[in-house]
């Protein structure tokens, strides 16, 4: 058939279809998202946007950048190629105080509308007689880590296409048994494809690292104690962490700011160390809040402003 007897309206769609059924782990199958992106990306962005996208029949993938290159933009990417292909079932997962922020992000970069859900207007819904308020339709659904925990079974019964986690290292912790939002949440996104996303994948020991890939995958590396003997309880570390680098490499993504500085232009700052010696109060002060700070419960601190 000749081109002319499509109207220019039916031309763009069948455009569009072509240029949906490109494999999406290349530069042209993430096109689409790009084209429609208010904002100046940098290689490693669009990088990690296709290690994202890159098997339809991954569970999920970790993008650790450091703080400053973009991690938002990075998943707004992925988000936004799912979009495209009317995969529209997509679940962010944040911390309540940037709730606001995503979804200004995601309306003024991507052009993308988002719902933020909250105990208010999911109890209004249930009242109204609907089954499942996580199931709402052409909208991005925001909702608070607390949220998607309470609510767990909804989100488990909802049949995503993309959850994205941000700040995900909340979730470190999830292969201690008394943490009970990690568990939660990992049940709840069993099965689901993920994109977590955390500049500080590794705080404090490897068993946390170990916790973040088990919310991927729970089999990934196996029980909690297999990963012990293989990667902590070790004699050689060089061995170990070129192991352990190898297995991540399948689905944990992670650039510094020095891999960027050919195209990313960065204030130079200088750093000064001071020597300083606390006295016996301070550094006992400081000592009882590093302990509460690593408590399960700080009720102390308002919702959404824990560390």
């Amino acid at each position: 058939m000749r081109m002319e007897r499509y109207t220019p309206h039916q031309t763009r769609y069948f455009a569009e279809q072509i240029m949906l059924k490109r494999p999406q782990s290349s530069i042209d199958g993430l096109a689409s998202a790009m084209s429609g992106v208010k904002v100046d990306l940098n290689p490693h962005q669009v990088d990690a946007a296709l290690f994202a996208l890159k098997s339809p029949l991954s569970t999920g993938a970790l993008l650790a950048d450091e703080v400053g290159l973009g991690k938002t933009i990075e998943a707004g990417l992925v988000l936004a190629q799912c979009w495209s292909e009317r995969k529209r079932r997509i679940l962010l997962i944040v911390p309540a105080s940037l709730r606001t922020q995503w979804r200004a992000e995601l309306e003024e970069k991507f052009y993308i509308k988002s719902t933020i859900l909250e105990s208010k207007n999911y109890n209004k819904a249930k009242k109204a007689g609907v089954l499942n308020p996580f199931e709402i339709r052409d909208e991005v659904v925001i909702c608070s880590f607390n949220l998607a925990s309470l609510k767990a079974n909804d989100v488990h019964a909802t049949p995503w296409d993309l959850v994205i986690v941000d700040e995900a290292h909340r979730l470190r912790n999830v292969y201690k048994s008394g943490n009970v939002t990690g568990t939660r949440l990992r049940r709840a996104l069993s099965g689901k494809r993920k994109l977590l996303l955390t500049a500080t994948p590794l705080q404090n020991n490897l068993m946390e690292l170990y916790g973040l890939v088990s919310i991927i995958d729970e089999h990934a590396f196996g029980d909690a104690r297999t990963f012990r003997d293989m990667y902590v309880s070790v004699v050689n570390e060089e061995v170990r962490n070129h192991a352990l680098k190898t297995r991540l490499q399948q689905f944990c993504k992670r650039t510094l700011r020095k891999q960027v500085t050919e195209y990313v232009n960065y204030t130079s700052r200088i750093a000064i160390l001071q020597e300083y010696t606390p006295t016996a109060d301070e550094d006992k002060l400081y000592n009882f809040v590093s302990t509460y700070l690593q408590s399960e419960k700080l009720y102390a601190l308002p919702q959404g402003s824990e560390p």
